[in-house]
């Protein structure tokens, strides 16, 4: 399973992903922005969306880190995590969200490969998973520019998945 001590800042061209820690989850859950501050963050316009709740809950309730915040300049336009530990067969899903001021400008494409290229050197990750609605267009395209292929519809949504190397 990935642990706290796992889950690393990562740097992109424009992004900084900072790793989401039990207080940050705990207090954005509980509507309370202030967390962000501690380490310097201010939320842009529009973040929390409409996910992010849904996305830190797991977090906030386990104590258990699951993800990042995406971070342009010092504002949080999003955040990004894993939907629990990797599996036994070496799998992992992940999910993302941008807030709406901040979509269409590649920020996604950008975040879900920096975050798919390190989970596939944790050497317990074979496969990652990512869904998204079979209409959502711009979240089908970010998966696809990082890497992922389409294997399909379950449940009303596109499944994609990119396997390590060697898988």
């Amino acid at each position: 399973m990935l642990s706290r001590v796992d889950f690393a800042p990562l740097l992109t061209a424009r992004l900084r992903l900072e790793p989401v820690t039990t207080e940050m989850a705990r207090g954005v859950v509980a509507g309370d922005l202030s967390v962000l501050a501690a380490a310097g963050l201010t939320a842009a316009e529009g973040w929390p969306h409409d996910d992010t709740v849904d996305g830190l809950t797991m977090p906030a309730k386990t104590g258990v880190p699951g993800g990042w915040l995406i971070v342009a300049g010092d504002a949080v336009i999003g955040d990004a995590g894993t939907h629990g530990p990797v599996d036994e067969a070496g799998n992992i899903e992940i999910g993302y969200g941008l807030a709406a001021a901040s979509r269409g400008q590649g920020y996604g494409s950008e975040a879900v490969a920096a975050i798919t290229e390190w989970l596939l050197t944790q050497p317990e990750v074979r496969r990652i998973r990512a869904t998204t609605l079979t209409d959502n267009m711009p979240s089908r395209r970010v998966l696809e520019k990082a890497g992922f292929a389409y294997t399909g519809v379950e449940d009303n949504e596109a499944v994609y998945q990119q396997d390590a190397p060697g898988n």
